[in-house]
């Protein structure tokens, strides 16, 4: 751990262990901005150590310093083009301690009980933000996943996220609904990437909740992606996903896909945050060029 990650934690633990109103403070006093500025919207995804996730690339414990991934979330936050962060509350509340979301999009994740590799990982429980909360702090918008998949507990999944869809638009608030098709290979969930199973999963998340006047995707890219986009009218980010070994063939998908009308934009996490270089501000702004091609 560096010096300023230490002195990131040491802080934000002084401030939640003696004066824990500053979170409700911060975040009301937080400086907001419209959702499109611009024909585009560029977030940063930190909601993986809620499910479990901490690798990336072959550091399978690459997010387990919470004041590592906090310096080099700030240094995301500042680079220009960014838009906002997705996260859970725990990243959500020491940002805003930190100040780093004034003027920014704030999407709070809500669904992150399916925990990887566990039994139950396709039962993906409403265990972080409520619809509720998002609106009590401020929030921007919330964040739901579902994997679609021939099992009792996708069902109970795609139920709540219909529930979670109607909460969020009662208060006019944008639901991004990330989506995957899904099966269970040895007890284990793996995602499809073909692109029928992708296509037969939009449009059954698409028909969730009573409107889709709020409803936004949040897709992977696949092969064939101009046909899996003609499956739906909404508008639809980008999974940034978990960075491979060629990064210039991921950047280079980024930009190809940008091209199809209803993508506005990108929501990328570890490809971002820890590169194979360490240079996140380069990385950030390579990013953030591609999404502003995007008229």
């Amino acid at each position: 751990m560096t010096v300023a990650a230490n002195e990131l934690l040491a802080r934000l633990t002084e401030i939640r262990a003696t004066d824990p109103s500053a979170v409700q403070k911060a975040l009301a006093r937080r400086k907001r901005r419209s959702l499109l500025q611009r024909g585009s919207l560029f977030l940063i995804a930190a909601d993986h150590p809620a499910r479990g996730v901490l690798k990336a690339g072959s550091d399978a414990m690459a997010m387990a310093d919470r004041g590592e991934l906090l310096r080099r979330l700030l240094v995301a936050l500042e680079r220009p083009g960014v838009d906002g962060i997705l996260g859970t509350a725990d990243i959500i509340d020491d940002l805003a301690l930190l100040g780093a979301l004034e003027g920014k999009v704030v999407f709070g994740s809500m669904n992150r009980g399916g925990l990887t590799g566990f039994r139950f990982e396709l039962d993906d429980r409403f265990t972080a933000y409520t619809a509720d909360g998002i609106a009590a702090a401020g929030l921007d918008g919330g964040k739901m996943m579902v994997r679609v998949a021939d099992e009792p507990e996708a069902l109970r999944t795609l139920a709540s996220c219909a529930h979670a869809i109607d909460e969020l638009s009662a208060r006019k608030l944008p639901a991004m609904v990330e989506v995957f098709a899904s099966e269970l290979d040895d007890g284990r969930v793996r995602n499809r990437a073909d692109a029928d199973s992708l296509i037969r999963a939009i449009a059954i998340v698409s028909g969730l909740g009573t409107t889709s006047a709020y409803l936004w995707l949040k897709l992977p890219v696949v092969d064939d992606l101009e046909r899996v986009m003609r499956a739906t009218s909404l508008p639809t980010l980008l999974l940034g996903g978990d960075p491979g070994e060629d990064q210039a063939e991921t950047f280079g998908s980024w930009k190809r896909a940008m091209a199809i009308p209803q993508v506005r934009g990108l929501v990328a996490g570890r490809t971002l945050l820890y590169p194979r270089d360490g240079d996140v501000a380069h990385t950030v702004d390579v990013a953030a060029a591609i999404v502003a091609e995007k008229k």
